[in-house]
C-alpha cells in the first residue's frame, strides 16, 4: 500500500514543504494538498518547492476542478513540473466544493469534469486536445511524459464515470462498508467499459490520529481533532441528498443518515479542527470515516482497507499532532502494513 500526506496550503508555505519532506523520510510516497484559491495559497507554486526538496514524492491536488483554471493551463502546469522533476505529479480532480462555492459559483457538472479530464490528461501526456474546435498540442513536451488523472467521487453517476474514464478513484472517507460498496461500483463500471479494473487505482483519504492508548480520554480528544472531516464530507452528502432524495436506493443510507442535523456550513473553517459547524457529526461517524486510536488500531483498519482493494491511504493531517502522526506512521504503521 502507498501512503500519502494531505495538507492545506496555509502560510507559511515553508511548513507545508517541511512536513512533506518529513513524510517522505518516513515512507510516504504521495504528497497531496487542497486546491481552493480563495481560502489557501497557490498549491502549484508550492509543489515546485516540494519536488525540488524531495526525491521520489509524487505530488498533486486533492482536488482541483475544471472551473477555476482553464484546462490547458492546468495541463501545462503539470507538464512543466514533470519536465523539471520527472513524472512525479498526479491530477486529482472533482466538482470543486470550496473552490467554486467560496468564489460564488456552483460546483462543476460531471459532463464538464469528463471533458476536462480528457483534455488535461492528453495535453499533459504529450497528446492533442480539442478546445471547442481548436486543436492544440504542447510543442515543448518531451517523449515519455505522463499525467494520470484521478477522480474524487461519492454518488452513483460519479462512481460510474470514475470507473469508465479515470486513472484512479479518490474516496474521501475510510468507512469499511462504504469503501467496499464504492470500490465495487467503480471496478464494475471499469469492467463494463471494457477496461482492466486493476488499472484504476484506489486512494482512500481520511484523517488519521494516533493515540498512546485506547482510554476514553485519548479517543475523545482524537475525535474532536477529526470531527471537522464529517462536516467536510457532509457538504458532498448534502448535494447527493438534494439530488437523489433522503431515502434513495441510489445512495446508501449509511452515508446520508448522519447529516439530518446539519444546519449550515461556513467555509472559513473548512478542513479545520476548530470548525464550529461540525458539532452535528456524531462520534460513530468520526470513528467510521476516520482512522483513530493506537498504532495497532490503525494497522488493523488499513489491512482491512487493503483487502477491499485500496492501493493508497492518504492521511489528512490537519490537527494538533501533525509531526507525531507522520512519525508514528513511519516508525510503526507503514512498516507493519507493508512488512
Amino acid at each position: 500500500m502507498d501512503f500519502g500526506l494531505v495538507l492545506q496550503t496555509d502560510p507559511p508555505a515553508s511548513r507545508v514543504i517541511e512536513l512533506m519532506k518529513r513524510a517522505e523520510d518516513n515512507g510516504f510516497t504521495y504528497g497531496w494538498t487542497f486546491d481552493s484559491a480563495v481560502l489557501w495559497q497557490e498549491p502549484f507554486v508550492i509543489y515546485s518547492q516540494i519536488l525540488s526538496q524531495t526525491t521520489n514524492l509524487t505530488v498533486g491536488p486533492m482536488v482541483t476542478n475544471p472551473g477555476t483554471r482553464t484546462w490547458e493551463v492546468t495541463a501545462s502546469t503539470f507538464a512543466t513540473l514533470n519536465d523539471m522533476f520527472g513524472n512525479r505529479t498526479v491530477c486529482g480532480i472533482g466538482r470543486g466544493d470550496s473552490a467554486m462555492r467560496v468564489a460564488g459559483r456552483k460546483p462543476n457538472t460531471l459532463a464538464r469534469i469528463s471533458e476536462a479530464m480528457k483534455v488535461i490528461r492528453s495535453l499533459g501526456s504529450g497528446g492533442e486536445a480539442d478546445l471547442g474546435g481548436t486543436i492544440i498540442k504542447f510543442p515543448w513536451i518531451k517523449e515519455g511524459a505522463e499525467l494520470p488523472v484521478w477522480m474524487a467521487a461519492y454518488g452513483p453517476k460519479a462512481l460510474k464515470m470514475t470507473g469508465e474514464e479515470a486513472d484512479g478513484f479518490i474516496l474521501q472517507l475510510s468507512d469499511l462498508y462504504l469503501t467496499e460498496y464504492m470500490v465495487k461500483a467503480v471496478k464494475d463500471a471499469a469492467v463494463a467499459a471494457g477496461r482492466d479494473p486493476s488499472e484504476v487505482k484506489v486512494c482512500v483519504a481520511a484523517p488519521a490520529y494516533v493515540t498512546e492508548d485506547d482510554s476514553p480520554e485519548a479517543l475523545a480528544h482524537a475525535r474532536e481533532q477529526c470531527r471537522w472531516f464529517g462536516g467536510m464530507v457532509g457538504n458532498h452528502v448534502a448535494d447527493l441528498v438534494s439530488k437523489y432524495g433522503e431515502h434513495s436506493a441510489a445512495v446508501p443510507e449509511e452515508l446520508t443518515d448522519y447529516i439530518k442535523a446539519r444546519e449550515g456550513y461556513d467555509y472559513s473553517h473548512h478542513g479545520r479542527a476548530d470548525n464550529p459547524d461540525t458539532q452535528f457529526v456524531p462520534d460513530e461517524i468520526v470513528d467510521r470515516f476516520c482512522v483513530i486510536g493506537t498504532p495497532e488500531a490503525h494497522i488493523a483498519k488499513l489491512n482491512r482497507l487493503r483487502e477491499l482493494g485500496v492501493d493508497q491511504f492518504a492521511v489528512y493531517d490537519m490537527h494538533d499532532a501533525q509531526e507525531a502522526v507522520i512519525e508514528a506512521y513511519g516508525s510503526t504503521v507503514i512498516p507493519a502494513v507493508n512488512g
